[in-house]
């Protein structure tokens, strides 16, 4: 009875200390687990935001023009992809001039896109497959067809300051010259003579696109209101449209010459410094921060409402934008375009390098950084960068810390379609730049419509002519061919977002280092998980890569994500050339990128998780030896009485 009390008592102190070790607190195995612990982050935070143009993104009437049901026939690939948020290019009632950022009726859908209850399906559907919706908003400027303008230009008196309007002024022959010397972004003067009201008034982009007067408050409600309408439709936030030209100076002052060119009428004639970034603007971007601040803590029930702000301005503005040296706060993402803007194929390791580590050095402590490489404005990324640099930046785009925002096809790797004729071109600065130079100017061949398979109009429209004509490379450039193939762009992206689930990449610290002029690399490290390394090769030659200095005597380095024409594979590990992880050497093809996972010295991550689970499996057999030896004592009691 005593050994048997003693076995007891043997068996529950084992129990004890098995249970806990197997209860601690531990890691979760990160390289081919996908953890779905609460890490804190809020949703916005980690997102790839994808655009959609909805013009060129799915047709479902056969028109030839993108609609909302066709938008919504395609959520489900979005969820497939991996995507959570999406927004969408303007789709409010417009006469289209400049394909709907002339915006007539802020809250009206344009009818070429669907009805008010096509968007409604549209969250709706989004909302049940996990993805939110972002609205592309337009303030800047309206259509002069909207109703507000056509009451300004009457001299209503409740909108007679709704937009910008001057006098003109004579030259020395007496005739009359509009107010100053600014000019149109899309080429000519800024300011068109209105005869009913006689007076200038001034439009930043085309004369049909009238800028707004923001300093006057009727203007201020009014947008506000508009916010307040389509977030009570349930949209998660807007992206804000050319926000650094909210303001302009009162006095309108000539801007002074910048040498740039000879021509008056060229944007590149002047400074811009009384038309832009003028301080005024951060006060709009805390207001309308206050603003979603305001709504998502009266509608704590769903997530947080969000700003995204495009300005294509100074580093120290959109850090501003962030938050001021105040401590106030505005946009949570002001669009970082140094990938578009700043570095191309020719820039080697150390610019892209620099373009990383200047966002990240400036970007106030406790924000989030953003990437965007791509958009409906500039050529896309196989363009800029060539085709075979395709996957290297997506990887750089979806390893980063921070939001991912990708172009719609740019998963894909689609081209621009350079070939479109004159005839065929609707831009509005193609069409003003003329037949002998539409092309240097047009963003048409970015706008193509979308490659779905190798059918009619590729997939994307059942009608005899598109609004649009599409790349004729859809035929073996397409989704459906990409989907089928063993390995292909679209493969890589859609695990690039699987692999973007680890905390590694959502919580990791960061580091990055130019590995020479031909290749840089980057690691995320968080501990208790595996290291991610992102290594790039941007020159147009294969690189013999060392990384001896760069990883820290890793184990074992394993291949997660290669592109397409890469030698390796996720999962190979015994790919150094010198098959020594002491001195790991790899060699990377022309524009090729690879990411990899190494443990670093000490029981690893993945042997902890193995030991942990034995002893669980060991504990089945204590407790069924444990209940044995209480059932026996139970017996060998009953017996002695």
């Amino acid at each position: 009875m005593a050994a048997a009390h003693q076995l007891t008592r043997t068996t529950q102190l084992l129990l004890l200390c098995s249970l806990l070790w197997t209860q601690a607190p531990s890691p979760v195995m990160s390289s081919l687990l996908s953890a779905q612990t609460e890490d804190f982050i809020d949703w916005w935070q980690h997102a790839v935001f994808y655009q959609i143009y909805p013009r060129s993104f799915k047709d479902s009437n056969g028109d030839g023009i993108g609609d909302l049901q066709g938008v919504i026939f395609k959520l489900p690939y979005l969820a497939e992809t991996g995507i959570t948020a999406t927004w969408l290019s303007p789709i409010f009632q417009s006469p289209m001039v400049d394909f709907g950022y002339d915006i007539s009726d802020y809250k009206s859908i344009q009818p070429e896109y669907g009805s008010m209850t096509d968007f409604e399906q549209l969250v709706n559907t989004a909302t049940s497959l996990g993805i939110k919706i972002i609205l592309d908003f337009v303030p800047n400027h309206t259509s002069d067809q909207h109703e507000w303008f056509i009451k300004s230009a009457a001299r209503d008196p409740l909108y007679d300051n709704f937009y910008i309007w001057a006098d003109g002024k004579l030259d020395n022959q007496g005739v009359r010259q509009p107010p100053n010397n600014w000019q149109s972004v899309f080429y000519g003067s800024a300011w068109q003579w209105h005869e009913q009201r006689e007076q200038y008034y001034l439009h930043q982009f085309t004369k049909e696109q009238p800028d707004l007067n923001f300093r006057n408050p009727a203007v201020v409600r009014a947008m506000d209101d508009v916010l307040l309408f389509w977030l009570n439709k349930g949209v998660a936030g807007f992206r804000i449209d050319a926000l650094n030209h909210l303001f302009e100076d009162e006095a309108l002052p000539d801007e002074p010459l910048n040498g740039k060119t000879t021509d008056p009428l060229s944007y590149d004639y002047t400074q811009h410094i009384y038309t832009k970034d003028l301080p005024e603007v951060l006060t709009m971007v805390q207001h309308w921060r206050q603003l979603l601040d305001d709504y998502t803590d009266k509608h704590s029930e769903g997530a947080t409402r969000i700003m995204m702000t495009e300005a294509y301005a100074g580093l120290q503005v959109l850090m501003d934008y962030y938050e001021d040296a105040g401590g106030v706060r505005g946009s949570q993402l002001p669009f970082n375009f140094h990938f578009i803007t700043d570095v191309n194929e020719n820039s080697d390791a150390r610019d892209f390098v620099y373009n990383i580590e200047k966002w990240l050095i400036y970007m106030p402590r406790g924000h989030t950084a953003n990437w965007v490489m791509g958009n409906h404005d500039k050529p896309r990324v196989a363009t800029r960068f060539g085709p075979t640099s395709v996957d290297a930046m997506n990887m750089l785009l979806l390893t980063l810390p921070g939001v991912a925002v990708t172009y719609n096809g740019e998963e894909l790797g689609m081209q621009d379609y350079r070939e479109i004729s004159w005839e065929d071109t609707v831009d509005p600065p193609a069409r003003n730049a003329g037949k002998l130079d539409y092309m240097k100017e047009s963003r048409d061949p970015v706008r193509t419509p979308f490659q779905w398979n190798n059918a009619t109009n590729a997939g994307f429209s059942t009608a005899a002519k598109t609004w649009l004509p599409v790349n004729p490379n859809y035929l073996v450039l397409n989704l459906e061919a990409q989907k089928q193939a063993v390995k292909s762009h679209y493969k890589v992206y859609k695990s690039l977002i699987e692999l973007r689930k680890l905390p590694v990449l959502r919580r990791g610290r960061f580091s990055i280092e130019p590995l020479s002029r031909a290749v840089f690399a980057f690691k995320r490290t968080l501990k208790d998980y595996n290291t991610l390394v992102t290594i790039i090769n941007v020159s147009a030659k294969e690189q013999l890569v060392n990384l001896t200095d760069f990883i820290n005597r890793p184990q074992k380095l394993v291949v997660e994500v290669a592109g397409v024409d890469s030698v390796y594979a996720p999962g190979d590990f015994s790919f150094l050339t010198n098959n020594r992880t002491d001195n790991p050497q790899l060699r990377l093809a022309p524009r090729a990128g690879l990411v990899l996972s190494y443990e670093q010295s000490g029981m690893s991550v993945q042997r902890r998780l193995m030991v942990k689970q034995l002893i669980k499996s060991f504990n089945v057999v204590l407790v069924a030896l444990l209940m044995y030896n209480l059932w026996r004592h139970k017996w060998t009691k009953v017996n002695f009485n």
